[in-house]
């Protein structure tokens, strides 16, 4: 059995153990509407100055890591967490899949699954902010490539979140505490100008933060940087490498036994 079709069985095995849970699936494609509606169609964005005074467009980054940002945090780490309380890694290593096989698969049920969140909450935000949205084909190049290493380097961050949580609760309240300051101080929906002066360098230590900066730099909405990165390529590079180191840091921190 080779590499390949050991992955595909289990992302075969994944994706239709995610099909069976109706309420996760459901909730996975309600939460980003949810967000839109909230922050896009009933607060909409004033010009005259507020939370929400760019141009709509500005919050497309923010919109999508709601998403990319959420989803694989809670549904990696929530995995590792029960695979960790029936057992299951232990019978795992009695089997052919390598535990970075294991996470290999259930990333790319991830990007599937938030692939699809991903073009319906577009679709949302075209229809309800009225954001330009008029993307030519290197524009959607370079915002699937963005969801794909976004989603991989928070699937791995969510492998490191359920392989040392105590519980699958715990895994919950750290994905929350961990994703919810991101969400808001990784240049999303609050611009770096209503922030203190000295915030900024923080910043870069988000990996959000190339997420967000790179996706509006590729759209065509890229307000002057002033950090050390400033173009979509430089973004999407370093957001590679660091989808690279989480992801290894994830399969190395998956438990052999439990």
């Amino acid at each position: 059995m080779t590499r390949t079709s050991r992955v595909a069985a289990s992302f075969r095995a994944d994706w239709h153990s995610f099909l069976r849970r109706r309420t996760a699936v459901f909730f996975t494609f309600f939460f980003p509407l949810i967000i839109v509606v909230i922050f896009g169609a009933l607060v909409q964005t004033d010009a005259t100055g507020g939370l929400f005074a760019e141009d709509p467009a500005y919050y497309v980054p923010g919109y999508l890591a709601v998403v990319v940002l959420f989803t694989p945090l809670s549904r990696v780490g929530s995995e590792v967490a029960r695979h960790r309380d029936g057992n299951r890694f232990e019978k795992l290593a009695t089997t052919p899949l390598s535990r970075s096989e294991w996470l290999l698969a259930q990333t790319l049920v991830n990007v599937v699954v938030i692939g699809l969140a991903a073009l319906l909450l577009l679709g949302l935000v075209a229809l309800l902010t009225g954001a330009d949205l008029a993307f030519g084909p290197a524009t959607v190049a370079a915002i699937v490539a963005y969801v794909l290493l976004g989603v991989a380097l928070f699937c791995g961050f969510g492998a490191l979140i359920g392989s040392y949580a105590g519980s699958q609760d715990g895994v919950i309240a750290a994905s929350n505490s961990i994703a919810l300051p991101l969400l808001f101080l990784s240049d999303t929906f609050v611009p770096p100008s209503m922030l203190p002066a000295w915030f900024e360098p923080v910043m870069w230590l988000s990996p959000l933060t190339y997420f967000s900066r790179g996706v509006r730099a590729a759209t065509g909405y890229a307000p002057p940087s002033l950090g050390p990165v400033d173009s979509s390529a430089e973004f999407l590079l370093v957001l590679a490498g660091l989808a690279a180191v989480f992801v290894a840091l994830g399969a190395w921190s998956l438990p052999q036994t439990d």
